[in-house]
């Protein structure tokens, strides 16, 4: 593989390791042929070119989407959180609601049965008949 050849003038020359690219003086990069015979310099440097301008393409787009799906995935998290918190404190008001009613009910009953006592001597004595 390290021989150049050139269509121009048919001959093998000794690829220039030193240079990346062969100069145009010793052969014009469309007739230069190197590793394959069927395909020319210049179409192999331009599908290089291609293939790491799709890599950086895609790996740019990939970091991009990553950061927009943490992004979205953060703003649902909080969203959530939220919404947790809103239905704990309905809960909340729901139990107390209901524990005053039932409070209500048991009160309501004691004083039919003459069970509730007055509010201005809690401590007083039960008295049987």
């Amino acid at each position: 593989m390290q021989c150049l050849w050139c269509y121009t003038n048919n001959t093998c020359i000794d690829y220039p390791v030193r240079s990346i690219l062969p100069s145009s003086s010793l052969c014009s990069l469309s007739k230069a042929r190197w590793g394959v015979c069927w395909m020319n310099f210049e179409g192999l440097l331009i599908a290089i070119a291609v293939a790491a301008g799709l890599i950086l393409v895609s790996v740019a787009v990939c970091c991009c989407y990553c950061c927009y799906c943490r992004r979205r995935r953060a703003r649902r998290a909080d969203e959530e959180e939220e919404r947790l918190a809103r239905n704990k404190e309905e809960r909340r008001l729901q139990s107390l609601q209901r524990k005053h009613e039932r409070k209500m009910k048991h009160d309501e009953i004691r004083r039919k049965y003459g069970l509730l006592q007055d509010s201005d001597n809690p401590y007083s004595r039960f008295e049987n008949e």
